[in-house]
């Protein structure tokens, strides 16, 4: 079977973190693998524009490349998401720190190409939700 699924969702939270402080907690290998790491599998990052990331957890591996980066303010990453050498998801991210009082306000957008029903869209912005929510327990809030 050949399908091709597009779907975009939005994702905000506060956290009561400065945008450095959060900015950190993305740019930093050691502080992004103790949120976004998946427990027992293996996690790299160069975090720089033209950089890679790569999260995987036996056969589904996350790989993320760094196209803009404003510390402190937005990063726009590609990524590719495979499931047992089979490419199931590429999509763009754009993450957003904004200000807010002595907090941060993260709106992170997703535009994701679902291929051959491997994925849905919504199990992809649910996990994302999880781990935006593992952020906010790793800044301590």
């Amino acid at each position: 079977m050949t399908s091709t699924r597009h779907a975009t969702f939005t994702l905000e939270r506060e956290y009561p973190a400065p945008p450095a402080k959060v900015f950190a907690a993305w740019s930093d290998p050691a502080a992004k693998a103790a949120w976004f790491a998946t427990a027992g599998g293996e996690h790299t990052l160069d975090f720089r524009v033209g950089g890679r990331e790569v999260n995987s957890a036996g056969e589904l591996v996350f790989t993320g490349d760094y196209h803009d980066i404003v510390p402190d303010r937005r990063i726009v990453y590609s990524g590719r998401l495979s499931a047992k050498g089979v490419v199931t998801t590429l999509s763009v991210t754009t993450v957003e720190l904004v200000p807010e009082g002595e907090g941060t306000r993260l709106v992170l957008t997703e535009q994701g190409t679902f291929l051959d029903g491997h994925e849905d869209p919504s199990w992809r912005e649910q996990g994302t939700g999880d781990w935006l929510d593992r952020l906010a327990v790793h800044l301590g809030g």
